[in-house]
């Protein structure tokens, strides 16, 4: 289960809609709850794609639709800044009802905003990181410059954002412009990291300034040098999910290791597009990929050069492992590794697939005062490290089909 659909009620008693998104191993070490942009929804490309980089780091989160967008119950006309706050402290009793307190909270533009000010009403909440969020809420009015004198004449009306029809009450640009963030900001007593491009041209850059000036420490600020408002590229996007996943675990309480560990060593889940693939081995993450020439992402190795990553890392260990038994002045290793299929033999059996077999081509560089003798025994001893026994040997594979994927954590199955 990666995606887990699920509903909770904000205190006004309307019912909103939102996904739980849960790391590969099924077991979080944490919880964050993800506030999108002004009449954005959970499913945006860039919320998904942060999301399932915080998945790697061992966070769950939390990413659902605002009242009156989405699949959120609810009319947009009756909302505002100060119910997309009282929105987010609705999720966050959710998370610690149902499942555990968020310790994260991020928001991307106006959801930033909002997620500054509901962190004051979090104790649990730990950290907090936005994302191209401006520093006063007020500066959405530049979205309703063509109806706001429209709006204040005859109390409401329809405004185009992103190609969508919104209706927009007066009580919306009377609600934005009495929030003020310094005082919020000043005393949030969470440590911040503040992410913004100097190339947005939605949200300038000077917002990112003016926050960070504001806030106390600890903050810290990542430039997103080159990417747009909505980090439409995806790699942008993986980004700034995994600075935040990498940021956040220094202010978490984190379990030991072991505790996040699945039922098996390795873990492996496709992902929502293409091939990217999240891979936990213990308490280690990672992503595999194609490359973009075969339609993947490029986020990660493929499957072929991970296998031969491992050779290759067992090949240098088995190396040092030797060479300091021997004491030799073995002082570095190198191993150079391509995968491809070629004939047994040149000239054999050319129309046959199955003529065709695996080769791996592997150069090892070794660095020390080591003599020819040496060398020479330490290429016999690579050609013995275990992984390559492994792969020369017979391999057995056994597999089953596991119809419950809640791995047993008596999460529903979606």
């Amino acid at each position: 289960m990666r995606s887990q659909k699920v509903n909770f009620t904000n205190s006004e008693g309307t019912q909103l809609a939102a996904r739980l998104e849960w790391p590969v191993n099924q077991h979080p070490h944490s919880f964050a709850i993800f506030a999108h942009c002004f009449t954005c929804g959970k499913s945006l490309s860039v919320v998904r794609q942060i999301s399932m980089a915080l998945n790697l780091s061992g966070v769950a989160v939390l990413r659902f639709d605002f009242t009156g967008l989405g699949e959120s119950e609810g009319e947009f006309a009756d909302t505002n800044f100060s119910s997309n706050v009282e929105d987010l402290i609705a999720a966050a009793n959710y998370l610690e009802q149902e499942f555990q307190s968020p310790a994260l909270l991020v928001g991307h533009s106006l959801g930033g905003a909002a997620v500054l000010c509901a962190a004051a009403q979090l104790p649990a909440v730990k950290a907090v990181a936005t994302i191209a969020a401006p520093f006063d809420p007020a500066h959405v009015q530049h979205l309703l410059e063509s109806v706001e004198e429209e709006i204040d004449r005859e109390g409401l009306a329809k405004v185009n954002i992103g190609g969508r029809s919104f209706t927009v009450k007066k009580q919306f640009l009377e609600d934005i412009r009495e929030q003020n963030l310094v005082d919020k900001i000043k005393h949030l007593k969470k440590a911040l990291l503040i992410m913004h491009s100097p190339q947005d041209k939605t949200v300038s850059i000077d917002n990112a300034s003016r926050i960070y000036h504001a806030a106390m420490h600890p903050k810290s600020y990542v430039s997103l040098d080159g990417a747009d408002h909505l980090l439409s590229d995806k790699k942008d996007a993986a980004y700034v999910g995994d600075m935040i996943g990498s940021w956040v675990k220094r202010y978490l309480d984190l379990p030991d290791k072991e505790d996040l560990r699945s039922d098996k060593a390795v873990a492996v889940r496709l992902g929502e597009e293409g091939y990217t693939t999240e891979i936990m081995v213990r308490h280690h993450s990672l992503q595999a990929d194609e490359p973009e020439s075969v339609g993947g992402n490029d986020f990660g190795p493929s499957p072929y050069e991970l296998v031969a990553a491992g050779l290759g890392a067992c090949t240098a260990m088995t190396l040092q492992m030797y060479a300091r038994r021997k004491k030799w002045p073995l002082e570095e290793v190198v191993v150079h590794l391509e995968h491809y299929k070629d004939y047994r033999s040149d000239q054999e059996n050319l129309e046959d697939p199955k003529s065709k077999i695996d080769h791996f081509s592997r150069t090892i560089e070794i660095e020390g005062d080591l003599d020819e003798t040496q060398r020479q025994r330490l290429l016999e001893i690579a050609n013995k490290c275990p992984v390559h026994r492994t792969m020369e040997g017979e391999i057995e594979v056994v597999t089953d089909l596991r119809m419950d994927k809640s791995l047993e954590t008596g999460k529903p199955e979606n």
